[in-house]
């Protein structure tokens, strides 16, 4: 993959392609770009829909992971801002496929209907607590807190509905090649 085919995808996303071209150049600093996938999404506050876009570079060194936002407040000029996140491949503990299909048993491609990419290198750390409870359904014992941890630091999820079965096929294509150069680390 060239840098040139990054920027056409990037441009095809359509949110300031300009800009997160040249910050996604800028962090690719000239090594080889293997594969890319350019996800956009909406984001949903309480007053506003707003623009999100995920870029992934795979590098033989690195996993670059882009993420731009629009800033804009109401009555202002319009601003974006994104971050480019620089992951060594060494870091990277695991990258997890998952693929949802409509009727398995007659399986054709065509029934695919999301795909999971879900990558942890250890950045983000999530913690799940609930109220721990005992098997005595009277029982009114405070049994303190029970729950786990997990690493949460990227996931990408597309879906025929709302991106088309080409961008899932990207998503899973990106995806083969990143586990392809995890397990050549």
């Amino acid at each position: 993959m060239s840098k040139t085919e990054l920027a056409v995808e990037i441009d095809q996303g359509g949110y300031y392609p300009q800009f997160v071209a040249e910050c996604l150049a800028r962090s690719v600093a000239g090594e080889k770009v293997l594969a890319q996938l350019v996800h956009n999404e909406a984001t949903f506050n309480h007053e506003a829909v707003g623009r999100h876009l995920t870029v992934l570079v795979l590098t033989p060194t690195r996993l670059l992971v882009a993420h731009t936002d629009e800033g804009t407040m109401p009555g202002e000029e319009p601003q974006a801002i994104t971050t480019t996140e620089s992951i060594p491949l060494r870091k990277i503990s695991t990258a997890a496929v998952s693929q949802l299909v409509s009727n398995p048993a007659e399986f054709d491609h065509a029934n695919t209907d999301e795909a999971w990419l879900a990558v942890s290198w250890g950045a983000l750390q999530r913690i799940d607590l609930e109220p721990a409870g005992c098997g005595d359904p009277n029982c009114e014992a405070d049994h303190g807190l029970t729950g786990g941890s997990a690493s949460d630091d990227l996931t990408i999820r597309m879906s025929t509905r709302a991106d088309t079965l080409e961008k899932v096929d990207e998503l899973l294509d990106f995806a083969a090649k990143l586990q392809l150069a995890l397990g050549r680390l």
